[in-house]
């Protein structure tokens, strides 16, 4: 049976453990990066996923300086269209990569918030950044396997004679994650991703999707290479009723406005737009320890198992048995449910996953 990893978050724009009380906020510092990454390490997880957003602080700068202060764990660092150009980024990349020891993974990332991307000076539409992440691939992935000077023509990039160095440590590449729940989205995937990345859903969506991403990838001979997995929230503790008690807190007191201003503020990403629909139609619960609540105050990945450790194994375990070997999970407080996973739910998995 193929190998789980597991992924962890570092939230580079602080921790929490409520998201309406000022005081329970924690800021960003590289003491918060440093006890939550070496956490995560000591706990087995595979690799840190490394946000981009206008409230985190840099996700090239922080991967470079929790790659020097670990042994182990790899970064999952995000490529975004339009503020960086692919011969740089190629380098940036494949530099990080060789002096890591290999620790570099590229999490493909279109967006979720036309303003925000306008705010940073990327006046392009969804769909646009998309194409130009498509040209942005193509002309790293050349630019790391051809021996030579690269030649490359596109809609938006045009190299001409292009060299880089280094290359990568790893062979031919870092590997790709993306996670989106648009046709283009899939699209992409499909050509380039090792790993395709779903927000929580129903098991049975979860299927369907696989099933259609793995179709489009077999037009590319992909059907067997490309791997899929579920960015989710976990909140573990020892009983059902202190889970369910530490996850309402995280959202006790949230006002209309705050969460009117998640679902209009990302309205344009179609996977953002799913989990409000979950939470319409399902309420809070889309299963008994499947939860919507997140989905209040944050953007993106907002489902959250919730239970004790028997009961969080096996809601994971569905979404292995439909075929997902990544797991990149985030909880609060994010050094303290890393621990806890490791101790509590990792066991379990594996005990399950020989």
């Amino acid at each position: 049976m193929p190998t789980i990893e597991y992924g962890w978050f570092l939230p580079t724009s602080g921790d929490t453990t409520a998201y309406a009380t000022r005081d329970a906020l924690i800021p960003p510092s590289l003491e918060l990066f440093d006890r939550i990454t070496q956490a995560a390490e000591a706990a087995g997880f595979d690799y840190m996923l490394v946000p981009v957003a206008s409230a985190c602080w840099d996700a090239y700068a922080s991967s470079a300086m929790m790659l020097a202060r670990t042994r182990r764990i790899r970064m999952l660092v995000a490529a975004r269209p339009g503020y960086v150009k692919p011969i740089l980024l190629a380098r940036m990349i494949a530099a990080l990569d060789q002096l890591s020891g290999g620790r570099v993974a590229v999490n493909l990332i279109a967006g979720q918030s036309d303003d925000e991307a306008q705010q940073d000076g990327i006046l392009l539409s969804k769909e646009e950044r998309y194409e130009l992440m498509e040209e942005d691939v193509a002309a790293m992935k050349a630019l790391w396997t051809t021996p030579g000077p690269v030649d490359f023509e596109g809609r938006h990039h045009r190299l001409k004679g292009a060299r880089i160095a280094p290359k990568p440590l790893q062979k031919p590449h870092p590997r790709f994650y993306l996670g989106g729940g648009s046709g283009q989205a899939w699209a992409l995937s499909a050509r380039h991703s090792d790993v395709h990345l779903f927000w929580g859903d129903t098991t049975e969506r979860i299927a369907a999707n696989m099933r259609e991403i793995r179709s489009m990838a077999a037009r590319h001979g992909r059907e067997d290479t490309i791997g899929f997995g579920m960015r989710l929230q976990i909140v573990c503790r020892e009983t059902e009723q202190e889970a369910w008690d530490a996850a309402h807190a995280l959202v006790a007191g949230v006002s209309d406005a705050q969460t009117t201003f998640i679902r209009q503020h990302y309205a344009v990403s179609e996977a953002n737009r799913r989990v409000q629909e979950l939470a319409r139609t399902h309420g809070e619960l889309i299963a008994p320890h499947l939860w919507t609540g997140i989905t209040k105050v944050r953007p993106g990945a907002g489902i959250a198992v919730v239970g004790n450790p028997q009961q969080c194994a096996d809601t994971l375990q569905q979404f292995v048995d439909l075929g997902c070997r990544s797991f990149c999970l985030s909880g609060y407080l994010h050094d303290e449910e890393a621990t806890r996973f490791a101790k509590w739910v990792r066991p379990i998995m594996d005990e399950r996953n020989r």
